[in-house]
Protein backbone atom coordinates (compact mmCIF):
# COMPACT_ATOMS: atom_id res chain seq x y z
CA UNK A 1 0.00 0.00 0.00
CA UNK A 2 2.38 2.51 0.68
CA UNK A 3 4.80 1.31 -2.28
CA UNK A 4 1.41 2.51 -4.39
CA UNK A 5 1.25 5.83 -2.29
CA UNK A 6 4.48 6.40 -2.84
CA UNK A 7 4.71 5.76 -7.10
CA UNK A 8 1.22 7.32 -6.83
CA UNK A 9 2.92 10.49 -5.82
CA UNK A 10 5.43 10.13 -8.23
CA UNK A 11 3.26 10.18 -11.14
CA UNK A 12 1.60 13.38 -9.90
CA UNK A 13 4.71 15.19 -9.22
CA UNK A 14 6.23 14.04 -12.56
CA UNK A 15 2.42 15.07 -14.49
CA UNK A 16 3.10 18.42 -12.58
CA UNK A 17 6.03 19.32 -13.72
CA UNK A 18 5.43 18.58 -17.61
CA UNK A 19 2.49 20.66 -17.53
CA UNK A 20 4.24 23.32 -16.29
CA UNK A 21 7.35 22.79 -18.59
CA UNK A 22 4.61 23.82 -21.11
CA UNK A 23 4.67 27.94 -21.69
CA UNK A 24 2.80 29.87 -24.26
CA UNK A 25 3.67 29.94 -27.71
CA UNK A 26 4.51 33.80 -28.38
CA UNK A 27 2.94 33.86 -31.51
CA UNK A 28 -0.32 36.02 -29.77
CA UNK A 29 -0.61 38.45 -26.79
CA UNK A 30 -0.69 37.00 -22.82
CA UNK A 31 -2.65 37.67 -20.25
CA UNK A 32 -1.16 37.37 -16.95
CA UNK A 33 -3.58 37.40 -13.53
CA UNK A 34 -2.78 36.35 -10.21
CA UNK A 35 -5.19 35.73 -7.50
CA UNK A 36 -4.55 37.41 -3.98
CA UNK A 37 -2.29 34.96 -2.37
CA UNK A 38 -2.32 32.82 -5.45
CA UNK A 39 -5.52 31.26 -4.31
CA UNK A 40 -7.22 28.65 -6.36
CA UNK A 41 -10.33 29.90 -8.72
CA UNK A 42 -13.53 27.51 -6.89
CA UNK A 43 -16.40 29.00 -6.84
CA UNK A 44 -18.99 30.72 -9.74
CA UNK A 45 -20.44 32.55 -7.47
CA UNK A 46 -17.79 34.48 -5.23
CA UNK A 47 -15.33 36.76 -7.07
CA UNK A 48 -11.34 36.28 -5.74
CA UNK A 49 -9.51 39.72 -5.74
CA UNK A 50 -6.11 40.11 -7.99
CA UNK A 51 -4.15 41.46 -10.52
CA UNK A 52 -3.75 41.02 -14.38
CA UNK A 53 -1.35 42.41 -17.14
CA UNK A 54 -1.86 42.40 -20.85
CA UNK A 55 1.65 41.85 -22.77
CA UNK A 56 1.04 41.85 -26.26
CA UNK A 57 3.81 39.80 -27.59
CA UNK A 58 4.67 42.17 -30.14
CA UNK A 59 1.20 42.57 -32.06
CA UNK A 60 0.97 45.94 -33.57
CA UNK A 61 -2.73 46.60 -33.58
CA UNK A 62 -2.59 45.37 -29.60
CA UNK A 63 -1.81 47.85 -26.82
CA UNK A 64 -0.11 46.77 -23.35
CA UNK A 65 -2.53 46.59 -20.35
CA UNK A 66 -0.49 46.97 -16.83
CA UNK A 67 3.08 45.15 -16.46
CA UNK A 68 4.65 42.85 -14.93
CA UNK A 69 5.92 45.07 -12.63
CA UNK A 70 2.70 47.40 -12.13
CA UNK A 71 0.35 44.76 -12.53
CA UNK A 72 -3.67 46.15 -12.68
CA UNK A 73 -6.54 45.10 -9.93
CA UNK A 74 -9.47 42.45 -10.82
CA UNK A 75 -11.58 40.20 -9.44
CA UNK A 76 -12.35 36.65 -11.28
CA UNK A 77 -14.62 34.08 -10.44
CA UNK A 78 -15.72 30.58 -12.59
CA UNK A 79 -18.34 31.04 -14.95
CA UNK A 80 -20.56 28.14 -17.20
CA UNK A 81 -22.05 24.75 -16.91
CA UNK A 82 -21.35 21.86 -18.15
CA UNK A 83 -17.77 23.58 -19.20
CA UNK A 84 -16.50 24.76 -15.43
CA UNK A 85 -18.00 21.05 -13.99
CA UNK A 86 -16.49 18.99 -16.70
CA UNK A 87 -13.16 20.07 -17.59
CA UNK A 88 -10.14 20.99 -15.86
CA UNK A 89 -9.42 24.01 -18.51
CA UNK A 90 -11.86 26.09 -16.60
CA UNK A 91 -13.58 29.10 -18.39
CA UNK A 92 -13.68 32.07 -16.12
CA UNK A 93 -15.55 35.74 -15.68
CA UNK A 94 -13.72 38.72 -15.25
CA UNK A 95 -14.42 42.06 -13.31
CA UNK A 96 -11.92 44.63 -14.00
CA UNK A 97 -11.81 47.85 -11.64
CA UNK A 98 -11.66 50.33 -14.28
CA UNK A 99 -12.79 49.62 -17.69
CA UNK A 100 -10.02 49.28 -20.14
CA UNK A 101 -10.16 48.26 -24.49
CA UNK A 102 -8.38 44.83 -23.66
CA UNK A 103 -7.17 42.97 -26.68
CA UNK A 104 -9.02 46.05 -28.77
CA UNK A 105 -12.26 45.08 -27.44
CA UNK A 106 -14.67 48.06 -26.78
CA UNK A 107 -13.40 49.33 -23.28
CA UNK A 108 -15.40 48.00 -20.34
CA UNK A 109 -15.30 45.97 -16.80
CA UNK A 110 -16.31 42.55 -17.84
CA UNK A 111 -14.87 40.24 -19.90
CA UNK A 112 -15.08 35.93 -20.25
CA UNK A 113 -12.53 34.15 -20.82
CA UNK A 114 -13.83 30.59 -22.27
CA UNK A 115 -11.51 27.88 -22.76
CA UNK A 116 -13.46 26.03 -25.36
CA UNK A 117 -12.06 22.55 -24.07
CA UNK A 118 -14.88 20.89 -25.17
CA UNK A 119 -14.13 21.62 -29.27
CA UNK A 120 -10.81 19.12 -28.52
CA UNK A 121 -13.33 16.07 -28.04
CA UNK A 122 -15.67 17.37 -30.97
CA UNK A 123 -12.21 18.16 -33.74
CA UNK A 124 -13.61 21.69 -34.25
CA UNK A 125 -10.45 23.50 -33.81
CA UNK A 126 -11.48 26.37 -31.68
CA UNK A 127 -13.71 27.33 -34.76
CA UNK A 128 -17.53 26.94 -33.63
CA UNK A 129 -18.02 30.15 -31.76
CA UNK A 130 -15.69 32.06 -33.58
CA UNK A 131 -17.94 31.55 -37.09
CA UNK A 132 -20.64 31.56 -34.94
CA UNK A 133 -20.09 34.92 -34.29
CA UNK A 134 -18.36 35.55 -37.78
CA UNK A 135 -22.11 34.86 -39.33
CA UNK A 136 -23.81 37.22 -36.64
CA UNK A 137 -21.57 39.94 -37.41
CA UNK A 138 -22.32 39.36 -41.44
CA UNK A 139 -25.96 39.23 -41.20
CA UNK A 140 -26.55 42.05 -39.14
CA UNK A 141 -27.20 41.55 -35.81
CA UNK A 142 -27.58 44.91 -33.51
CA UNK A 143 -24.96 43.26 -31.82
CA UNK A 144 -22.60 40.06 -31.70
CA UNK A 145 -20.13 39.48 -28.79
CA UNK A 146 -15.95 39.52 -29.79
CA UNK A 147 -13.92 37.44 -29.41
CA UNK A 148 -10.01 37.54 -29.33
CA UNK A 149 -7.99 34.62 -28.88
CA UNK A 150 -4.85 34.61 -25.93
CA UNK A 151 -2.58 32.59 -24.39
CA UNK A 152 -3.77 32.60 -20.34
CA UNK A 153 -1.15 32.35 -17.42
CA UNK A 154 -2.59 32.53 -14.12
CA UNK A 155 -0.68 32.19 -10.92
CA UNK A 156 2.44 31.36 -12.77
CA UNK A 157 1.06 28.21 -14.60
CA UNK A 158 0.43 28.17 -18.33
CA UNK A 159 -3.40 27.37 -18.73
CA UNK A 160 -3.08 27.38 -22.80
CA UNK A 161 -5.13 29.12 -25.46
CA UNK A 162 -8.18 31.20 -23.94
CA UNK A 163 -10.46 33.42 -25.84
CA UNK A 164 -11.31 36.80 -24.30
CA UNK A 165 -15.03 37.67 -24.94
CA UNK A 166 -16.90 40.12 -24.29
CA UNK A 167 -19.63 39.25 -21.90
CA UNK A 168 -23.32 39.83 -22.58
CA UNK A 169 -24.87 42.36 -20.53
CA UNK A 170 -26.85 45.61 -20.80
CA UNK A 171 -24.34 48.37 -21.80
CA UNK A 172 -24.53 51.11 -24.88
CA UNK A 173 -21.76 49.14 -26.40
CA UNK A 174 -23.27 45.69 -26.10
CA UNK A 175 -26.82 45.33 -25.34
CA UNK A 176 -27.57 48.40 -26.27
CA UNK A 177 -31.50 48.84 -24.33
CA UNK A 178 -32.10 51.42 -21.20
CA UNK A 179 -31.69 49.43 -18.32
CA UNK A 180 -34.61 48.66 -15.74
CA UNK A 181 -34.26 48.81 -12.02
CA UNK A 182 -34.59 46.09 -9.61
CA UNK A 183 -37.85 45.36 -7.97
CA UNK A 184 -39.53 48.42 -10.39
CA UNK A 185 -42.91 48.28 -9.48
CA UNK A 186 -44.09 51.67 -11.89
CA UNK A 187 -46.57 49.63 -14.57
CA UNK A 188 -44.78 51.84 -17.87
CA UNK A 189 -41.05 51.31 -16.49
CA UNK A 190 -41.44 47.60 -16.18
CA UNK A 191 -42.55 47.19 -20.34
CA UNK A 192 -38.93 47.41 -20.99
CA UNK A 193 -35.09 46.56 -20.09
CA UNK A 194 -34.83 43.13 -20.52
CA UNK A 195 -32.19 40.73 -20.75
CA UNK A 196 -33.66 37.28 -20.54
CA UNK A 197 -32.51 33.42 -21.47
CA UNK A 198 -33.91 30.75 -22.63
CA UNK A 199 -32.25 28.14 -20.33
CA UNK A 200 -31.76 24.45 -20.23
CA UNK A 201 -30.96 24.94 -16.53
CA UNK A 202 -33.41 24.60 -13.37
CA UNK A 203 -31.48 27.56 -11.40
CA UNK A 204 -33.16 30.73 -9.59
CA UNK A 205 -33.73 33.88 -10.78
CA UNK A 206 -36.10 32.24 -13.21
CA UNK A 207 -39.75 31.62 -14.87
CA UNK A 208 -41.23 28.54 -15.82
CA UNK A 209 -44.18 26.95 -17.96
CA UNK A 210 -45.30 24.35 -19.99
CA UNK A 211 -44.18 25.28 -24.04
CA UNK A 212 -47.22 25.05 -25.97
CA UNK A 213 -48.75 21.56 -26.36
CA UNK A 214 -45.16 19.42 -26.11
CA UNK A 215 -45.33 18.60 -22.30
CA UNK A 216 -42.07 20.50 -21.59
CA UNK A 217 -41.00 22.77 -19.49
CA UNK A 218 -39.34 26.00 -20.45
CA UNK A 219 -37.23 28.12 -18.15
CA UNK A 220 -36.84 31.67 -18.49
CA UNK A 221 -33.89 33.09 -16.66
CA UNK A 222 -33.60 36.66 -16.23
CA UNK A 223 -30.78 38.87 -16.22
CA UNK A 224 -31.58 42.34 -16.69
CA UNK A 225 -33.49 43.22 -14.10
CA UNK A 226 -31.34 40.75 -11.17
CA UNK A 227 -34.53 41.43 -8.36
CA UNK A 228 -37.86 41.53 -9.65
CA UNK A 229 -40.94 42.84 -7.92
CA UNK A 230 -44.11 41.03 -7.90
CA UNK A 231 -45.44 43.33 -10.89
CA UNK A 232 -42.27 42.36 -12.91
CA UNK A 233 -42.48 39.07 -12.36
CA UNK A 234 -46.49 38.61 -13.72
CA UNK A 235 -45.46 41.43 -16.63
CA UNK A 236 -42.68 39.08 -17.53
CA UNK A 237 -44.35 35.56 -17.22
CA UNK A 238 -47.42 37.03 -19.23
CA UNK A 239 -45.28 37.87 -21.98
CA UNK A 240 -43.62 34.69 -22.31
CA UNK A 241 -47.09 33.33 -22.12
CA UNK A 242 -49.00 35.35 -24.80
CA UNK A 243 -46.24 34.42 -26.95
CA UNK A 244 -46.05 30.56 -26.28
CA UNK A 245 -49.90 30.81 -27.21
CA UNK A 246 -49.10 32.80 -30.22
CA UNK A 247 -46.54 30.39 -31.41
CA UNK A 248 -49.00 27.75 -31.10
CA UNK A 249 -51.73 29.51 -32.74
CA UNK A 250 -53.06 30.43 -35.91
CA UNK A 251 -49.89 30.42 -38.68
CA UNK A 252 -51.74 33.17 -41.29
CA UNK A 253 -52.03 35.30 -38.29
CA UNK A 254 -49.78 38.54 -37.84
CA UNK A 255 -50.32 39.07 -34.20
CA UNK A 256 -47.06 37.23 -32.83
CA UNK A 257 -44.99 39.92 -34.80
CA UNK A 258 -46.82 42.30 -32.70
CA UNK A 259 -44.31 41.16 -29.90
CA UNK A 260 -41.85 39.30 -31.45
CA UNK A 261 -39.51 41.29 -34.25
CA UNK A 262 -39.40 39.18 -36.99
CA UNK A 263 -36.18 40.18 -38.89
CA UNK A 264 -34.04 39.87 -35.68
CA UNK A 265 -35.36 36.37 -35.18
CA UNK A 266 -34.86 35.69 -38.56
CA UNK A 267 -31.16 36.43 -38.82
CA UNK A 268 -30.94 34.42 -35.10
CA UNK A 269 -32.44 31.26 -36.65
CA UNK A 270 -30.71 30.98 -40.22
CA UNK A 271 -27.19 31.84 -38.00
CA UNK A 272 -27.84 28.83 -36.10
CA UNK A 273 -28.82 26.68 -39.03
CA UNK A 274 -25.73 27.81 -40.72
CA UNK A 275 -23.91 26.29 -37.97
CA UNK A 276 -26.45 23.60 -37.24
CA UNK A 277 -25.94 24.32 -33.54
CA UNK A 278 -29.12 21.93 -33.07
CA UNK A 279 -28.96 23.29 -28.88
CA UNK A 280 -30.15 26.69 -29.86
CA UNK A 281 -33.54 27.92 -29.13
CA UNK A 282 -32.76 24.80 -26.17
CA UNK A 283 -30.58 26.64 -23.89
CA UNK A 284 -27.96 29.90 -24.10
CA UNK A 285 -30.97 31.52 -25.89
CA UNK A 286 -31.16 35.23 -25.17
CA UNK A 287 -33.77 37.73 -25.77
CA UNK A 288 -34.29 41.62 -24.76
CA UNK A 289 -36.57 44.23 -25.09
CA UNK A 290 -36.17 47.72 -24.77
CA UNK A 291 -38.14 50.49 -22.97
CA UNK A 292 -40.76 52.16 -24.62
CA UNK A 293 -44.17 52.42 -26.92
CA UNK A 294 -44.18 49.43 -29.07
CA UNK A 295 -41.18 47.65 -28.19
CA UNK A 296 -40.73 43.91 -29.80
CA UNK A 297 -38.75 41.10 -27.77
CA UNK A 298 -35.59 40.78 -30.29
CA UNK A 299 -33.57 37.47 -30.21
CA UNK A 300 -30.43 37.71 -29.35
CA UNK A 301 -27.39 37.99 -28.82
CA UNK A 302 -26.08 34.90 -30.02
CA UNK A 303 -23.73 33.37 -27.75
CA UNK A 304 -22.99 29.26 -27.28
CA UNK A 305 -22.51 27.43 -30.34
CA UNK A 306 -21.31 24.12 -28.29
CA UNK A 307 -23.07 22.12 -30.32
CA UNK A 308 -21.92 23.51 -33.88
CA UNK A 309 -20.98 21.70 -36.86
CA UNK A 310 -21.10 18.27 -35.06
CA UNK A 311 -22.96 16.26 -37.89
CA UNK A 312 -23.51 15.94 -41.29
CA UNK A 313 -26.35 18.58 -42.76
CA UNK A 314 -29.23 16.97 -44.34
CA UNK A 315 -31.87 18.04 -42.02
CA UNK A 316 -33.24 21.51 -39.81
CA UNK A 317 -31.41 21.63 -36.62
CA UNK A 318 -34.75 20.75 -34.91
CA UNK A 319 -35.21 17.73 -36.75
CA UNK A 320 -33.12 14.74 -35.03
CA UNK A 321 -34.28 14.77 -31.48
CA UNK A 322 -30.98 16.16 -29.74
CA UNK A 323 -32.85 18.84 -27.94
CA UNK A 324 -35.72 20.33 -27.26
CA UNK A 325 -35.54 23.51 -29.25
CA UNK A 326 -37.87 26.05 -28.03
CA UNK A 327 -40.59 27.50 -30.54
CA UNK A 328 -38.56 27.23 -33.25
CA UNK A 329 -40.59 23.88 -35.02
CA UNK A 330 -43.54 25.77 -34.71
CA UNK A 331 -43.12 29.16 -35.59
CA UNK A 332 -40.83 27.55 -38.68
CA UNK A 333 -44.63 27.10 -39.29
CA UNK A 334 -45.72 30.53 -40.11
CA UNK A 335 -45.43 31.19 -44.06
CA UNK A 336 -44.55 34.81 -43.54
CA UNK A 337 -41.57 34.28 -41.37
CA UNK A 338 -39.85 31.24 -43.62
CA UNK A 339 -40.14 33.89 -46.70
CA UNK A 340 -37.93 36.50 -44.59
CA UNK A 341 -36.30 33.78 -43.67
CA UNK A 342 -35.30 32.35 -47.35
CA UNK A 343 -35.02 36.49 -48.21
CA UNK A 344 -32.26 37.04 -46.02
CA UNK A 345 -30.48 33.99 -46.37
CA UNK A 346 -30.42 34.40 -50.28
CA UNK A 347 -28.77 38.12 -49.44
CA UNK A 348 -26.50 36.36 -46.77
CA UNK A 349 -25.46 33.74 -49.35
CA UNK A 350 -24.33 36.30 -52.15
CA UNK A 351 -23.17 38.74 -50.50
CA UNK A 352 -21.12 37.54 -47.49
CA UNK A 353 -20.60 33.58 -47.06
CA UNK A 354 -18.32 32.57 -49.42
CA UNK A 355 -15.61 34.82 -46.81
CA UNK A 356 -16.41 32.54 -44.28
CA UNK A 357 -13.80 29.93 -45.77
CA UNK A 358 -10.87 32.99 -46.14
CA UNK A 359 -11.85 34.12 -42.58
CA UNK A 360 -11.90 30.18 -41.43
CA UNK A 361 -8.16 30.15 -43.08
CA UNK A 362 -6.66 33.40 -41.74
CA UNK A 363 -8.05 32.32 -38.22
CA UNK A 364 -6.86 28.94 -38.24
CA UNK A 365 -3.44 30.34 -39.41
CA UNK A 366 -3.64 32.87 -36.47
CA UNK A 367 -4.08 30.15 -33.65
CA UNK A 368 -2.00 27.43 -35.09
CA UNK A 369 1.36 27.64 -32.96
CA UNK A 370 -1.61 28.33 -29.93
CA UNK A 371 -3.55 25.51 -29.88
CA UNK A 372 -0.52 23.19 -30.16
CA UNK A 373 0.92 24.41 -27.05
CA UNK A 374 -2.78 23.98 -25.71
CA UNK A 375 -2.97 20.47 -26.46
CA UNK A 376 0.60 19.79 -24.96
CA UNK A 377 -0.44 22.07 -21.89
CA UNK A 378 -3.51 19.54 -21.52
CA UNK A 379 -2.12 16.50 -22.86
CA UNK A 380 -2.85 14.32 -20.23
CA UNK A 381 -6.81 15.13 -20.07
CA UNK A 382 -7.02 14.93 -24.14
CA UNK A 383 -7.81 18.80 -24.61
CA UNK A 384 -7.00 20.95 -27.41
CA UNK A 385 -6.39 20.83 -31.40
CA UNK A 386 -2.96 20.34 -31.87
CA UNK A 387 -3.73 19.61 -36.06
CA UNK A 388 -5.13 22.69 -37.33
CA UNK A 389 -4.83 22.22 -40.84
CA UNK A 390 -7.08 18.94 -40.32
CA UNK A 391 -9.49 21.05 -38.25
CA UNK A 392 -9.65 23.47 -40.65
CA UNK A 393 -10.31 21.40 -43.36
CA UNK A 394 -13.20 19.27 -41.79
CA UNK A 395 -14.63 22.73 -40.58
CA UNK A 396 -14.22 24.03 -44.42
CA UNK A 397 -16.25 20.57 -45.44
CA UNK A 398 -19.53 21.37 -43.08
CA UNK A 399 -19.49 24.71 -44.34
CA UNK A 400 -19.72 23.70 -48.17
CA UNK A 401 -22.22 21.05 -47.22
CA UNK A 402 -24.02 23.57 -45.02
CA UNK A 403 -24.29 25.83 -48.00
CA UNK A 404 -25.13 23.31 -50.52
CA UNK A 405 -28.22 21.83 -48.19
CA UNK A 406 -29.40 25.36 -47.39
CA UNK A 407 -28.97 26.35 -51.03
CA UNK A 408 -31.67 23.87 -51.64
CA UNK A 409 -33.84 24.47 -49.10
CA UNK A 410 -34.20 28.74 -49.27
CA UNK A 411 -32.69 29.09 -52.51
CA UNK A 412 -29.52 30.90 -53.94
CA UNK A 413 -30.88 33.89 -55.63
CA UNK A 414 -29.60 37.56 -55.41
CA UNK A 415 -31.29 39.08 -52.39
CA UNK A 416 -31.27 43.40 -52.80
CA UNK A 417 -31.64 43.98 -49.62
CA UNK A 418 -31.42 42.45 -45.71
CA UNK A 419 -34.05 44.97 -44.32
CA UNK A 420 -36.79 47.85 -45.62
CA UNK A 421 -33.82 49.73 -46.17
CA UNK A 422 -32.51 52.41 -49.04
CA UNK A 423 -29.64 51.28 -50.62
CA UNK A 424 -26.72 53.68 -52.01
CA UNK A 425 -23.34 55.47 -50.39
CA UNK A 426 -23.66 59.81 -50.52
CA UNK A 427 -19.74 61.36 -50.25
CA UNK A 428 -21.86 64.07 -48.36
CA UNK A 429 -22.86 61.89 -45.57
CA UNK A 430 -21.68 60.65 -42.33
CA UNK A 431 -22.11 57.09 -41.58
CA UNK A 432 -22.76 55.20 -38.35
CA UNK A 433 -23.22 51.33 -37.23
CA UNK A 434 -26.65 50.45 -35.89
CA UNK A 435 -24.39 50.64 -32.20
CA UNK A 436 -24.09 54.15 -32.75
CA UNK A 437 -20.17 53.83 -33.39
CA UNK A 438 -19.25 56.43 -36.83
CA UNK A 439 -17.36 54.17 -39.43
CA UNK A 440 -14.86 55.78 -41.72
CA UNK A 441 -15.19 53.16 -44.10
CA UNK A 442 -18.62 52.16 -45.03
CA UNK A 443 -18.24 48.20 -46.35
CA UNK A 444 -20.69 47.22 -49.35
CA UNK A 445 -23.63 45.33 -48.50
CA UNK A 446 -23.57 46.69 -44.79
CA UNK A 447 -26.75 48.33 -43.03
CA UNK A 448 -25.86 51.58 -41.37
CA UNK A 449 -27.30 54.93 -40.13
CA UNK A 450 -26.55 57.72 -42.63
CA UNK A 451 -26.55 60.97 -41.47
CA UNK A 452 -26.86 64.27 -43.78
CA UNK A 453 -28.09 67.66 -44.05
CA UNK A 454 -29.77 67.57 -40.13
CA UNK A 455 -31.60 63.92 -40.73
CA UNK A 456 -30.71 60.63 -40.56
CA UNK A 457 -32.33 57.31 -42.31
CA UNK A 458 -31.19 53.27 -42.39
CA UNK A 459 -29.54 52.41 -45.23
CA UNK A 460 -27.63 49.77 -47.32
CA UNK A 461 -25.29 49.93 -49.23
Amino acid sequence: MRTNRILGLAIMIIAWGYSHAISYSGTLPVLHIETEGKKEITSKENYLNGTYYLDPMGADDIEAIGSKEDPLPLEIKGRGNYTWKDFDKKPYRLKLVDKQPLMGLDKSKHFALLAHADDAKNNKGFMRNTLGFYFSEQIGMAWTPKAKPVELVLNGDYKGLYFLTEHIRVDKDRVNIEEQEDNETDPEKITGGWLVEIDNYKEDPQIRFIEGNTGEEMKITYKTPEELSSAQEKFLKEEMLRIDRLVYGDKKSDELWQYLDMDALAKFYIVQEITDNYESFHGSCYLYRDMGEGQKWMFGPVWDFGSAFNRDKYQYLYEGDVWHNHWIPEICKFPKFMERVKEIWQWLHYYKYNSAYTYAEEFANLITAAAKNDAERWRDKGYGNRDMANRLKRIKERLQQTENWLVKQWGEGKATSVENVETGLSSEAVYYNLQGMRVEKPVKGQVYIQVQGGKSKKVML
